[in-house]
């Protein structure tokens, strides 16, 4: 019989590590949290190097993802769609910013392909990136996939602001020690 149901789970370890409580009031703290959570993943063993978190508009968190790929058996299990997944289900809305607006994604690393595709309908209007795809690509063996040429004009045109380069070198350290580990691909 074929599969009817499926479930993706964040690693028990994360609700003891954020304070659900707390207001991350700009860019910088916003970044730090999702930074905090790649390292956590690669340090605990419970996936790749990738955290993400979204907030709404006051700074609140809705919620948080880390990559997951290979503890849950799939390839959708990245940080941002984890994220995604876990806001949506939060809020009970498929479009996050329906009509609540200013909803903001902090992914440590540049969403891949795959990510960057469901930004659009996940409802997001600002995403905040740490480390860049290059960077992920220079630092690990990851494939980020085929981008637009012109990834960040799409996003713009789209009501998306884009913020790079957030706390950039400490994304960089995380996939550093990562790599440095032997890169496994969780």
């Amino acid at each position: 019989m074929l599969s009817h149901d499926a479930r993706l789970a964040l690693p028990d370890w994360v609700g003891a590590e954020i304070d659900a409580t707390a207001v991350y009031r700009d860019d910088e703290a916003r970044m730090a949290l999702a930074v905090r959570l790649s390292a956590l993943n690669v340090e605990r063993g419970t996936g790749g190097p990738f955290g993400a978190a979204v907030f709404d508009a006051q700074g609140r968190l809705l919620a948080v993802g880390v990559n997951r790929v290979v503890p849950e058996t799939s390839s959708i299990a990245h940080a941002e769609m984890m994220a995604y997944l876990l806001a949506q289900k939060h809020t009970g809305r498929a479009r996050l910013n329906d009509g609540h607006p200013g909803i903001t994604l902090a992914a440590s690393g540049q969403p891949c392909c795959m990510c960057y595709g469901a930004t659009f309908w996940a409802g997001i209007d600002t995403l905040l990136i740490g480390a860049s795809s290059a960077d992920v690509m220079e630092l690990t063996d990851f494939d980020e996939g085929p981008l637009p040429a012109d990834w960040r004009g799409e996003l713009e045109r789209r009501g998306i602001a884009v913020r790079e380069g957030v706390l950039r070198e400490a994304a960089r350290e995380v996939l550093s020690r990562y790599a440095a580990g032997g890169g496994i691909h969780y």
